[in-house]
């Protein structure tokens, strides 16, 4: 199978170069000219996908070369593709910086090596002259299949940049797609995306709107269409599809509000691939949990910021108590786990109760990152989501801490020089602080709705 589609990468060589800005810009403009136009973003992270789902109404999803070998990606992509005009890829951190200092793997170049995507540098070029250029060429020649093929300068003006773009050119032969103006209004930054509330997304759809009709202004549009037609194509092979057992669709309830809103498309869409309905609902405004369910997930997100507001909702609290100690399957990372202790701590600190299944522990707030990057997870102790000698991979990200992280899997850092023991298993209930990409070992999720099914055979 091949993937011809016409696609870019959006990378830069340091986090903080204004990419995610860039995009944004790119993603808008394009939208507003009538182009079918999807994202994706490198890594792990959930926030800008979801941003470009939510706020730009354009449809996401991570490409992970440590979560995904070279045909999962592929297949993954193709499928996230179809139907669109053009993708843009986002980078994540620098473009060669991956799992560490020692090679590129898990990083965006190989993302784009993985995909034949024509790259896109970034470059922050406030306060530099020709030493961009040794920059530029740095990153290109660092290693001999780069494949940059063009440059937006950032922070720099009209003027600045018609001196730089002829020197571009003609010193590295990579296209100058144009620049983006030091401009605070319309700058896209982590810190805008941390929080998806209401108010925050109608700035932020202002910020958009100026957003992209800068881009369309001082960003050279058609070169960039005609770079992502040039994307070599790339073969795959599809992925097996599972067999449904002749029955009727489950219904898995899946935590989704401003609360709990971390998750992995791939691993909604691989439950529906097994016979599972998703139904949304709010742990935060909804009174119980939906009716006729067969599991719970309970996601990541921001729990700890909308502490008050979960304890202040007692009926859904008792909703999910219930269900868990009724038997009901789940799973819980992160968030999801937090909000299932007894007490959590705010931001401030403030203790506020939860759902209590966790009986006697509490989740409590630390001075700095307490588990972070990616993790491979291995059998510890009998589950039935995953037997003996099995894996899955997973990543973790926070700064809060249970009084218990359990000991049911054993945590591996890709360097091996670190481990530690997580995950609990309690009453059909799945529940750590890791984020598990499903695809890593589909067995799991399999596991997962088959017990699903048993439950609700049984009730």
């Amino acid at each position: 199978m091949i993937i011809d589609n016409p696609r870019i990468l959006i990378s830069a060589g340091s986090s903080g170069s204004g990419k995610t800005t860039v995009t944004c810009g790119i993603l808008k403009a394009l939208k507003d000219r009538g182009i079918g136009v999807s994202s994706c973003k490198c890594g792990p992270d959930y926030i800008d996908p979801m941003f470009h789902k939510r706020v730009l109404g354009i449809p996401s999803k991570n490409l992970d070369p440590f979560f995904e070998d070279k045909n999962l990606m592929g297949a993954l992509y193709a499928e996230h593709v179809s139907g669109s005009d053009l993708n843009v890829i986002e980078g994540v951190m620098g473009y060669y910086d991956g799992l560490g200092f020692d090679g590129t793997r898990a990083s965006t170049y190989e993302v784009g090596k993985n995909l034949g995507a024509p790259v896109i540098l970034v470059i922050n070029a406030r306060g530099m002259a020709l030493t961009l250029i040794a920059v530029l060429k740095g990153i290109m020649d660092f290693r001999s299949d780069s494949n940059i093929r063009g440059v937006i300068l950032n922070n720099v003006s009209e003027m600045v940049y018609k001196s730089m773009a002829p020197v571009i050119e003609r010193e590295t032969g990579v296209i100058p797609l144009g620049f983006l103006p030091s401009c605070p209004e319309i700058a896209v930054e982590s810190r805008h995306l941390g929080l998806m509330t209401p108010d925050s997304v109608e700035d932020l759809n202002s910020r958009i709107e100026k957003l992209g009709q800068l881009t369309e202004k001082c960003i050279d549009l058609d070169r960039l269409i005609a770079l992502a037609e040039s994307a070599e194509a790339v073969e795959y092979s599809g992925i097996p599809k599972p067999t449904l057992p002749d029955k009727e669709k489950i219904r898995i309830a899946v935590a989704e509000d401003d609360a709990f809103c971390f998750y992995y498309e791939d691993n909604l869409e691989l439950l529906q691939e097994y016979g599972c309905e998703i139904v949304p609902f709010s742990p935060l405004d909804d009174k119980c949990l939906p009716e006729n369910i067969s599991g719970l997930i309970l996601g990541g997100g921001y729990p700890e910021l909308y502490a008050e507001h979960l304890s202040k909702n007692i009926t859904m609290r008792e909703s999910i108590l219930s269900a868990l100690k009724g038997g009901l399957p789940c799973l819980a990372e992160c968030g999801g786990f937090m909000y299932l202790h007894d007490s959590m701590e705010d931001n401030e600190r403030i203790e506020h109760r939860m759902a209590g299944f966790l009986s006697g522990e509490k989740c409590v707030k630390r001075e700095k990152l307490v588990r972070f990057g990616y993790i491979t997870l291995s059998v510890a102790q009998y589950n039935p989501l995953l037997e003996r000698g099995e894996e899955i991979k997973a990543h973790e990200f926070h700064y809060w801490d249970s009084t218990d992280n359990g000991d049911l899997m054993k945590a591996d850092k890709p360097s091996g020089k670190r481990s530690w023991e997580c995950i609990r298993w309690i009453n059909n209930t799945f529940c750590g602080f890791p984020h598990i990409f499903y695809r890593s070992n589909p067995r799991f999720a399999e596991r997962f709705v088959n017990l699903c099914r048993e439950n609700g055979a049984n009730k």
